[in-house]
């Protein structure tokens, strides 16, 4: 799908430094345009629109470009009586909705699994501290043993009582050192048992936490199938030439709110170049353009939108965190003035949804059930923060 861009001077590089004439960019999701070295580091790629259609249309107001089909008079009617931008409406407001719970449940994922291998962890633990008692235990009772044959007393009290001055000396030693050994091994066989019940107590701790994300997952996958089903029986019932118009609309919806955030100056002083993770991760981000989304997924074949952007950046060599609200939690936070190729944009108060700037005033996404990877204008949808894995 591509998206609409206004840009003035002709290329989203040169945002706000030619300010005067206006002109429409498409972006279009081509690999040959997007994987081409420049799309990091400053240099504007624009692929024209295909002739004919539906999915590149013209921004409001412009020619169409030659053989496209012009844009309807009048909306068509969407189900129900209702418009078809109301329509478009809500199955966002649905797929939005399906992304909250999408990121819910990702988190969720990656804690049980976390839990998972610290149980693992401390079985072992457990296991090893069994067997650390037995052994204690056996050598514990082989000293018993020894002292029982020897009438009660161990070798050393029995040269201790020796008449011989050397021979009491070195007995004496030797039974310090007994008691000493003694001591120090039923020491460590109260420390290794304490050890063990603090084991068995957090294995507890961490099975019921399992349990509670496993909850967690089943509820958040419960909101995101009734979500997308919701908005899939929407779309299921336009005809061929609305769910063609449906998609105009979402261009011209993402055109428009483009269109509004460059002209705030958001990219007047947007310069900075890529780092070397940067670009790989750009690279990869680009490489995926085509690939469907699908809810939960970290690829190769599909992606959810945090999936895109941590796989991206694993790729350069960075791991980052799995969810969108893990990315705005704990990666540092940059200036959008300051913003260069490969950091993250964080949208939606809720922090649902995650796309990767390539510089140019755009970024790649992958947007919702039903579409596929693909660039949009970095302002297509609101912005909550950017953030920095290479910082």
């Amino acid at each position: 799908m591509s998206v609409l861009a206004r840009v003035p001077g002709g290329t989203m590089g040169s945002v706000g430094r030619r300010r005067g004439a206006s002109s429409l960019v498409l972006l279009c999701a081509m690999a040959v345009a997007l994987t081409a070295p420049g799309l990091a580091t400053g240099t504007a790629y624009a692929a024209p629109a295909v002739p004919g259609s539906p999915t590149a249309p013209t921004a409001p107001g412009s020619p169409a470009a030659p053989g496209a089909p012009a844009t309807p008079a009048a909306p068509l009617p969407g189900p129900g009586g209702k418009s078809l931008e109301q329509v478009r409406k809500d199955i966002e407001e649905l797929y939005r909705q399906a992304g909250t719970a999408t990121d819910a449940f990702n988190l969720a994922e990656a804690e049980t699994k976390t839990q998972s291998d610290k149980i693992v962890e401390i079985a072992n633990l457990i296991v090893a501290g069994k067997e650390r008692i037995a052994t204690l235990k056996s050598r514990a009772g082989a000293a018993a043993r020894a002292q029982y044959r020897a009438g009660g007393l161990p070798p050393g009290a029995r040269l201790a009582l020796s008449d011989d001055p050397n021979q009491f000396l070195d007995g004496a030693d030797r039974l310090r050192q007994g008691e000493k050994a003694a001591s120090d091994l039923l020491s460590e066989l109260d420390r290794t048992q304490t050890d063990l019940q603090r084991y068995a107590e957090e294995a507890s701790e961490r099975w019921q936490k399992l349990e509670a994300n496993r909850v967690k997952q089943e509820e958040s996958k419960k909101q995101i199938e009734e979500k997308i089903k919701a908005a899939e029986e929407l779309e299921s019932k336009l005809e061929a030439e609305e769910k063609a118009r449906l998609i105009q609309l979402e261009q011209e919806a993402q055109y428009r709110a483009q269109t509004a955030w460059l002209s705030t100056g958001a990219m007047k002083d947007v310069n900075g170049k890529a780092t070397d993770a940067g670009k790989q991760a750009v690279q990869f981000a680009t490489a995926q353009i085509g690939k469907p989304y699908k809810w939960g997924a970290v690829g190769p074949d599909s992606f959810d939108c945090s999936g895109l952007t941590s796989q991206a950046w694993r790729a350069a060599g960075r791991g980052i965190p799995r969810t969108s609200q893990e990315q705005l939690r704990l990666l540092p936070k940059v200036a959008v003035k300051d913003m260069r190729p490969g950091d993250l944009i964080i949208y939606f108060d809720d922090a649902s949804h995650v796309g990767m700037y390539v510089g140019d005033g755009a970024m790649v996404h992958a947007p919702r059930p039903g579409r596929n990877v693909t660039l949009a204008g970095a302002g297509s949808m609101p912005i909550k923060a950017v953030v920095r894995p290479d910082a």
